[in-house]
């Protein structure tokens, strides 16, 4: 039995991940330690056994002590970060705060814990990245690999690639007992709508703009929530020790691509389920009209990646990871889980609109 302090368990990838390890291993505890800012919610972890959800900022490293005290914490996965890129660009100093700063006081407590008390314990820090660290690829450049050097573009990579270097740093000068995975772009369930899947998704139910930067080239490797949860057990259960995984789903696809596929599985989602259209009359598909008339070109966001691709050879290699979806079955997937769960996104969107 393992005792676990998740950091950001109410977020996105975190809630997904403690869903995931109460399935695998019920009996190990989990501490969620999430600061509940707007993208943390605790109804994404309500009525789960064996988890207590502390609400706390990752920063305040006396705490994380208390709880791995307290806990007889032997494991951190650590999601806590500020990720949102355009946020990043009108707002960097949370993102340094919360991405380098706090991860560093993670570190901090933990190798206080598990290496300067002398108990010689077994533990693993494994630490959740980005492939935005690598920067951008040109067309026919080979995909990034856990070899590629570090070239952020964006305030949100750049602070990424700080706390990546700080774990390197704590395995390589104290010993301590880390990992890190480095993922491509993530959907699926329980994902806050500012991200480009559940807001265009959501947008087309509800009749708004679907605005795509640029000429929406933007290539992106597409991963599920749930395949990358499997990545990461993976990695905590074989991984060896100060290593580096790339986790990808090795779904390749430009933006506009992927915006027509939530077009026409919105599309599709009405013709099956003519009951759609009752609850969502604003959405074109409810007048039998395709969702793609929504789409409407913007200009492009200042330092717009070109293209984001993941080699997982080494994972794929030394774990048995593969992705089990590919994109279209993910999407069906994600679609049906947010038409069946209005009542968790409508507050967040009505939120949205008070500015709250």
């Amino acid at each position: 039995m393992a005792n676990l302090i998740v950091t950001g368990g109410a977020g996105f990838i975190g809630s997904n991940f403690v869903h995931h390890w109460k399935k695998v291993s019920p009996d190990d505890g989990i501490i969620v330690l999430d600061a509940l800012t707007y993208a943390g919610n605790p109804a994404n972890i309500a009525g789960l056994d064996g988890v207590e959800l502390v609400q706390g900022d990752i920063c305040d490293t006396a705490l994380v002590s208390r709880l791995i005290d307290a806990h007889d914490v032997d494991t951190i996965v650590h999601f806590a970060a500020e990720s949102h890129v355009d946020r990043s660009i009108t707002g960097p100093d949370a993102f340094v705060t919360t991405n380098v700063v706090g991860t560093h006081s993670l570190l901090k407590a933990a190798k206080a814990a598990w290496l300067d008390k002398g108990s010689g314990k077994p533990h693993r820090f494994h630490h959740v990245s980005t492939d935005e660290v690598y920067g951008t690829l040109e067309p026919e450049d080979p995909a990034f690999s856990e070899t590629t050097p570090y070239a952020p573009n964006s305030p949100y990579s750049a602070s990424k690639a700080g706390s990546d270097h700080l774990v390197r740093a704590y395995q390589h000068t104290y010993g301590l007992e880390t990992t890190t995975s480095n993922c491509s772009n993530n959907y699926g369930p329980y994902q806050f709508p500012e991200k480009l899947i559940p807001l265009f998704t959501l947008n087309a139910l509800s009749g708004r703009k679907l605005p795509i930067y640029g000429d929406g080239m933007n290539v992106r490797d597409w991963l599920h929530v749930d395949d990358h949860c499997v990545g990461i057990e993976r990695i905590l259960r074989d991984g060896r020790v100060g290593e580096t995984y790339n986790v990808g789903g090795g779904q390749e696809l430009p933006n506009i691509e992927v915006i027509r596929e939530i077009c026409r599985g919105v599309d599709a989602a009405f013709a099956k389920d003519p009951t759609l259209a009752d609850r969502f009359p604003d959405a074109p598909a409810a007048q039998g009209r395709s969702s793609e008339e929504l789409m409407t070109y913007v200009e492009d966001r200042k330092g717009h990646d070109r293209r984001y691709a993941i080699d997982e050879t080494k994972i794929r290699g030394e774990l048995g990871y593969a992705p089990a979806r590919d994109f279209p079955q993910g999407f069906a997937e994600t679609l049906h889980w947010y038409l069946q769960n209005e009542d968790w996104w409508r507050p967040l969107i009505e939120r949205a609109k008070l500015g709250q």
